[in-house]
């Protein structure tokens, strides 16, 4: 089989037709030494995929094929690549590039790096070419952001953790969750239900921070040790300054009494938001910070040795992901696009059956 000069994916033309999806070919970027090709296997949706292409993040460059929890072989590796042979089956996530010469990219803080650019919706540099995502047949990116998967994950579990997983992954292991300590996870979605999978499997007691009472029953058949429902009068008090770490995956700020949440810190405690709602946020008022000391902060996606490090230990555990498959197509794709923007999925959607679109 001739390898491809141009790749094809599922692509949407604006947020006025985002739930449109169109089969088109497009141009990868220049292939370049250090560069490897993904034959796109499966790929996880994210929320990011709905805001991206409803239009809800802004302006976007549009055609554009979103997806960024890819996993697939390596069919071709650049002269200068060390470290992803051709054959593996490998994963992508939401980074394709850092310039890995910076303060930044020299202290496992490459996905901070001021050169850093998207798996989607990205103009690679002198070429003037917007990066595509997993929605399509291939892609084509810099070894760094090139993972081996480990045999014991299955493909469709892998996948979204190079995103949703690695999202909440880093933030956890950067502030201490382990033994001994006492962590929250706000939000039950897809970022969410890896939040507690990965909080449990590092040791910390674990509880659930929801609205309401109604996904009490999944969280603990996830692991977590307790559960909490903002609804509740008085939800907070009995667990005033008790937390060490609390991680919000809240996607709406509707109704969001932030001082309540962070009442829950002990002294110096830390909330770490990785949600990121539409809108113009919430205020913070220095006051809320007087009682406990706590740290109010954010973290992006996570490095190369974390995400190495998170594949490895889901595979040591035994980690689950709550996972819907769902094979790719323009009408699927309609469906299940459409069903996240609701929150109508337990608690990630993975695209399958890519050999069906695309070829064998």
């Amino acid at each position: 089989m001739p390898y491809p000069e141009k790749f094809t994916g599922f692509q949407v033309n604006g947020p006025e037709t985002w739930l449109e999806f169109n089969k088109n070919e497009f141009d990868p970027k220049p292939f370049g030494d250090y560069d490897v090709d993904v034959k796109i296997e499966c790929c996880g949706v994210c929320g990011s995929d709905v805001h991206t292409i409803s239009g809800g993040w802004g302006e976007q460059k549009f055609p554009l094929a979103v997806g960024h929890e890819i996993v697939g072989k390596a069919i071709r590796v650049g002269p200068k690549v060390t470290l992803i042979k051709e054959g593996q089956r490998v994963g992508v996530g939401a980074q394709s590039y850092s310039c890995l010469d910076c303060r930044q990219c020299k202290n496992d803080n490459e996905t901070y790096c001021k050169h850093q650019l998207d798996t989607y919706g990205a103009v690679w540099p002198d070429t003037g070419i917007v990066s595509q995502g997993g929605y399509s047949s291939h892609v084509r990116t810099h070894e760094h952001w090139v993972f081996p998967i480990p045999d014991a994950l299955p493909s469709t579990s892998a996948a979204p953790m190079l995103c949703a997983g690695l999202t909440v992954y880093s933030p956890l292991v950067r502030n201490g969750t382990g033994p001994g300590k006492k962590v929250g996870i706000v939000g039950l979605g897809g970022i969410g239900h890896f939040g507690i999978l990965f909080a449990k499997a590092l040791g910390a007691e674990v509880w659930a921070i929801s609205r309401t009472h109604a996904k009490e029953a999944d969280a603990k058949k996830m692991g977590a040790d307790g559960f909490l429902a903002t609804a509740d009068k008085g939800w907070n008090e009995p667990h005033a300054m008790t937390f060490d770490l609390i991680v919000s995956t809240a996607s709406s700020f509707e109704g969001f009494d932030l001082d309540a949440y962070l009442s829950l810190l002990d002294v110096h405690g830390k909330w770490i938001s990785v949600g990121l709602p539409e809108g113009e946020g919430i205020k913070v008022r220095s006051q809320t910070f007087l009682s406990n000391g706590c740290f109010f902060g954010s973290s992006h996606l996570g490095s190369r040795r974390e995400t190495l490090e998170m594949l490895q230990l889901a595979a040591d555990k035994g980690i689950k992901p709550w996972v819907e498959e769902a094979p790719i197509s323009d009408k699927k794709l309609a469906e299940i696009l459409s069903r996240l923007h609701k929150n109508d999925v337990r608690y990630r959607f993975c695209l399958t059956n890519y050999a069906e679109q695309f070829g064998a």
